[in-house]
């Protein structure tokens, strides 16, 4: 959704102020002591006690909290909307039941719009860092700072939990995303959810389903296989869904099988109502809304960030019996249930004083364990403080900060746009931000002793001579990804390519540190000595880059997602373009009606069906640049004594030894080869364990498998199905380096 500018946002405040009556300042503002009511006896079920408050609700109280109060360019504003907490979402309290407003936030890797709201929010490592961890337990930590600041800001809805799979990696939101494997996706976002929900703030998993590309988003209809997409994408939102139990499903823009995902039967009710038994409520994406009757039957229980349908439509509809009321109940009982099972009823949100040098630390060490080392040849890291005397820092910008991702995830940089003057950085919509984190300032920190110098790359010839004169080139390279565009490719813009190729050729030793959101391709990579993936790495980026680069820290990330040698590559070497039809007029000034209306739909078929990422390349026998589940460590692992007992849910033992001589930690992976029968790419991911690890220590470890994650999905019988057979489990360091392997019959 596009960014509200403060212009619009300061005369939407005082045309609202003069309209606003007292009288509804005075239902706006009112509180209510809420413990009188029997519903806020913690003894009943959140089921029960959102059963009391909708018996006790009218058709306008009803209505009321099933839409949003507007926002600028998507919708018509409600007067009501002056009493938002400046966020992406605002319903309206109902103070006689004891109902607090929703204050929902844009929050993927820290909260949105807080330079704009004058507060302050820590961004953490992108969403995709964070999968490259493949560490639940720091999912979680992720997820309880976006919480602990929602609070801290007056808000109680997260609107992240991005787990669509990584289908289209020139996707513009790629960052937002866990990646390229449904289990390892699944089980982050999960972990993710339950750190917010854990600080008693709405959480939410988004954008369901398929909704894989930024190109023509509105108007996109998605065809593919419904096995390979129980298999693929829908396997993410499956286990994310059971392992979180999140409030809020966020239904997508795009059409799927036809219908428009937020008036889809087949995904809202049949799929994840129904076979996943959802207790939450499904919101629109902002704008992702297109009937009434429709999307009710289908599902969908809130409209963002108005109310174009869900207003005075569906009242009507109510009262002439076309929307039944025990659907409309149905609707409101969602949402309440949410509110009482997260907590959010039962401790409300207090604003209060983030804490900021807790998140700047957690932001660092979240990103040490996401920092994924691609490449160290002839041990070229980490640096030697006291060996190195000279050090080229060349890229450009790398000298005042990182780079960050963009729309609706975005995150305020506390002073600004690093790059621009003092005054003049304000965060705009499609314009890159850079965090005031200097790979320059963190690197001077740690060579105290050396000659450090910086060039900004922008003269090749001058970058090449400095690198040739120092000890150690370090290059930072950057890909910009936002919403609202997808990549035009995945090689790195601005003639990076070149540089990195001019300074390598000058010196041996050069280390290039890519910030990107997503693989990018690396026609040097063979000319570097080493390459980091840095991924958008947040507040404390530079300093947990330093700590990786000069060996305060081991590195310990493995890719969660494949990197290509080329697009020629992918199942898609083009992305899919809109036709001139589908694409809405954003400079008229009410675009959102166009939106509403429906765009003309244009086709995208994802024929290699559940062949997503690592399936794909393995399916197809292509090589690829760094694989799935790769990252390399500065200390060695061995791998031995597997033992696989079959069961309901296999048991996978074997023994992981650090034979090195520093402390670190292995990221072990199980795949397993189904059948001949089951007609399955070559291997699936099925399990993972994050072992850290003392120099010279073994540890045996067990992993117990998910029997769904060894079935097919059988269509006709609209379940999970393991086939008999002979089943290969092989386990290792990364989806090509499987040393252990077995072969055991399952029934």
């Amino acid at each position: 959704m596009p960014l509200l500018r403060p212009s619009q946002k300061l005369c939407l405040v005082l045309f609202c102020s003069l309209l606003l009556t007292p009288s509804l300042i005075s239902i706006a503002s009112a509180q209510s002591d809420g413990k009188s009511h029997a519903w806020m006896n913690t003894g009943f079920s959140p089921d029960e006690r959102a059963s009391m408050v909708v018996k006790e609700m009218t058709l306008d109280e009803k209505i009321q909290m099933m839409h949003g109060t507007g926002m600028v360019g998507l919708s018509p504003m409600s007067p009501l909307a002056v009493h938002s907490n400046g966020g992406a979402g605002y319903v309206v309290e109902i103070p006689r039941l004891g109902i607090p407003a929703i204050q929902m936030s844009d929050a993927a890797y820290g909260v949105r719009m807080s330079g704009e709201n004058g507060r302050y929010s820590t961004a953490l490592p992108s969403c995709v860092a964070g999968a490259a961890s493949w560490d639940l337990q720091g999912g979680f930590e992720y997820g309880a700072l976006i919480g602990r600041e929602l609070r801290a800001q007056g808000y109680n809805m997260s609107l992240g939990g991005g787990v669509n799979l990584t289908r289209e990696p020139r996707n513009g939101r790629t960052f937002e995303y866990m990646g390229e494997d449904p289990v390892l996706a699944g089980k982050m976002v999960a972990s993710v959810i339950r750190g917010i929900q854990a600080q008693h703030v709405l959480g939410d998993i988004k954008h369901y389903a398929l909704n894989d590309q930024e190109s023509g988003r509105n108007a996109v209809n998605i065809t593919i296989d419904k096995r390979a997409a129980r298999e693929s994408d829908l396997l993410a939102f499956e286990i994310g869904i059971e392992e979180s139990d999140p409030a809020g499903v966020m239904c997508s823009y795009n059409r799927v099988y036809g219908d428009y995902a937020c008036e889809n039967k087949y995904l809202l009710t049949e799929v994840l109502k129904k076979d996943w038994n959802f207790k939450g409520f499904v919101l629109s994406d902002w704008g992702g809304a297109h009937s009434v009757e429709k999307a009710s039957a289908a599902g969908m229980d809130h409209e963002q960030p108005g109310w174009i349908f869900y207003g005075d439509d569906l009242k009507k509809a109510v009262e002439s019996g076309k929307v039944p009321q025990a659907e409309l109940d149905d609707h409101v009982h969602r949402i309440l249930r949410a509110m009482f099972a997260t907590g959010l009823m039962d401790d409300p949100v207090q604003r209060s004083v983030p804490d900021v040098l807790g998140g700047l630390e957690v932001a660092r060490k979240l990103e040490e364990q996401s920092i994924v080392l691609l490449k160290n040849e002839k041990s070229q890291l980490p640096l030697d403080a006291a060996k190195v005397h000279s050090i080229a820092v060349i890229g450009p910008h790398a000298d005042v900060g990182m780079i960050s991702g963009g729309g609706s995830a975005q995150v305020d940089p506390p002073v600004g746009n690093a790059i621009l003057p003092p005054g003049k950085g304000q965060t705009r919509w499609l314009e890159p931000v850079w965090f005031p984190t200097s790979p320059l300032k963190s690197i001077r920190a740690k060579a105290a002793g050396a000659k450090v110098q910086f060039d900004s790359g922008a003269d090749p010839s001058a970058a090449a001579a400095l690198a040739k004169n120092s000890d150690v080139a370090i290059i930072f390279a950057y890909q910009w990804e936002s919403e609202g565009m997808d990549l035009p490719s995945l090689a790195l813009p601005e003639h990076q390519d070149d540089l990195i190729a001019k300074v390598a050729a000058a010196n041996p030793h050069t280390v290039v540190v890519v910030e990107s959101g997503g693989p990018v391709t690396m026609p040097w990579a063979d000319k570097v000595s080493a390459i980091l993936e840095a991924w958008f790495a947040g507040s404390s980026g530079s300093d947990a880059v330093a700590n990786v680069l000069f060996g305060d820290v081991n590195p310990s990330a493995k890719l969660p997602l494949t990197f290509p040698r080329s697009e020629a590559d992918l199942p898609h070497p083009k992305v899919v373009q809109p036709p001139p039809e589908s694409i809405p007029n954003d400079t008229q000034p009410e675009v959102w009606k166009q939106i509403a209306a429906g765009l003309a739909p244009f086709q995208v078929t994802y024929d290699e069906g559940v062949k997503v990422g690592y399936k794909w390349y393995d399916a197809e026998k292509k090589a690829v640049l760094f694989p799935f589940g790769h990252g390399l460590s500065y200390t060695t692992y061995s791998y031995s004594g597997l033992k696989v007992t079959p069961g309901k849910n296999p048991k996978v033992t074997f023994t992981v030894k650090n034979t090195g001589k520093r402390d670190g930690a292995e990221v072990a992976q199980i795949y397993a080869a189904l059948p001949a029968a089951a007609t399955e790419p070559p291997k699936r991911l099925v399990g993972f364990n994050k072992v850290w690890l003392k120099a010279g220590e073994s540890k045996e470890v067990t992993v117990e498998v998910n029997p769904k994650y060894l079935s097919i999905f059988n269509v006709e019988q609209n379940g999970w199905q393991l086939l008999p057979g002979e089943y290969g489990l092989m386990v290792g360091g990364s989806s090509e380096n499987l040393p252990l392997k077995q072969t055991v019959t399952l029934n």
